[in-house]
């Protein structure tokens, strides 16, 4: 996890905060002899949104043997559809899915440089078609697709997280500052870029209007309403370049410390927060094993996860055994049948794992 107040954007913190860590912490990772020997294998594979397809991202991923996953930016072309042929992919965790694939190597960059890639796309039913970028070449269809397409499950994790845990909930009302030399988007840089986009929709107003006016009027009044269309067009673009001229001038990005003291940023303390924030991971881990459990007893994850959390605060009975070291947890019946049903099979399964209330406990008899 990497909590920050102000970053230079998700490549930095990539680069800077999280390979660094993986790089150490990943275990299999192929030895240097064996990266040597094949300079088309990868070490691992990172997986993100397509802020990050750029040249420049991976292009420093793949100096160090990491493979890049993302979405393609600015797709124009679109590929024939005999090209694509449907494809299993499985899911991650169980389950799979058929989609329409097709895959190509390609190149990405930036000037006469360039890396690479293997680009696979995905033909929607609609003949959308949906493309991703690999660098990691070693990887097949189905496992460029199946990763790519299961990163929603992220956004669904810190969706999850949101709404039943608070993990964006504020812990305390202290904060700090931060370190003068770390780069941030300059307010003056903003505000001039906000400027230049209000011109460029003004002139494409006037372009589009201009347009719809015909040329063969020859009364005065058409001339008249002709002339002072292109009179405000132009003063608009010349607005318009001054304006562009203005931000070409000054830094996108400043120090901190170079701020005025009112448009510094600062951030909440963190230490509480990381603390709560890991309690509130584990708990979800624990209810995550739970769902497992109940998942085979119930189709739906969703319906699954909601009896569990209705289990975690139901009404029930707690009876601890210090003579025989036992503990006993019989829960008060649920809403219906079938979610009685579920959650005896999810205490007999518990109850089978042989927890221990205390290390030296003998096995639990089975819950009621």
């Amino acid at each position: 996890m990497v909590s920050k107040a102000v970053t230079e954007g998700l490549a930095d913190s990539l680069v800077k905060d999280i390979v660094p860590e993986l790089l150490t912490s990943i275990p299999g990772q192929p030895s240097p002899g064996e990266l040597d020997q094949d300079p088309l294998l990868h070490r691992f594979v990172v997986v993100f949104d397509r802020e990050g397809a750029t040249y420049s991202l991976f292009q420093e991923l793949w100096k160090q043997r990491i493979g890049a996953l993302t979405y393609r930016k600015n797709v124009k072309d679109v590929w024939p559809e005999d090209e694509f042929a449907e494809r299993e992919v499985p899911s991650p965790g169980s389950g799979a899915t058929r989609m329409k694939l097709a895959i190509r190597e390609t190149s990405i960059g930036a000037g006469k440089q360039s890396i690479p890639v293997i680009e696979v796309r995905r033909l929607t039913q609609t003949g959308h078609q949906t493309a991703i970028i690999t660098s990691a070449q070693r990887l097949g269809t189905v496992l460029i697709a199946g990763r790519m397409f299961a990163r929603w499950r992220q956004e669904n994790y810190f969706a999850y997280m949101m709404e039943h845990f608070d993990i964006d909930g504020l812990v305390e009302y202290g904060t700090e500052a931060i370190p003068g030399m770390i780069l941030a988007a300059n307010p003056k840089w903003r505000e001039l870029d906000k400027a230049v986009k209000t011109a460029h929709r003004a002139e494409r107003t006037l372009l589009t209007k201009l347009g719809r006016q015909t040329w063969d009027e020859q009364d005065g009044a058409g001339v008249q309403k002709k002339a002072e269309a292109v009179e405000a067009l132009q003063a608009v673009q010349a607005n318009l370049d001054q304006l562009r001229a203005e931000r070409k001038a000054v830094s996108r990005k400043v120090t901190l410390d170079s701020l005025p003291e009112d448009q510094r940023p600062t951030q909440l303390a963190p230490l509480n927060k990381i603390l709560t924030d890991s309690v509130k991971r584990i708990a979800y881990r624990a209810e995550t094993a739970l769902v497992t459990i109940l998942r085979r007893h119930l189709r739906k994850e969703d319906e699954a996860r909601a009896l569990v959390r209705e289990l975690l605060v139901s009404s029930g009975d707690i009876e601890p055994d210090s003579a025989a070291n036992t503990l006993t947890v019989r829960i008060h019946r649920m809403a219906n049948p079938a979610h009685d049903k579920g959650v005896a099979a999810l205490l007999h399964e518990l109850t089978e794992q042989e927890f221990r209330h205390r290390s030296s406990a003998t096995p639990q008899p089975a819950p009621k």
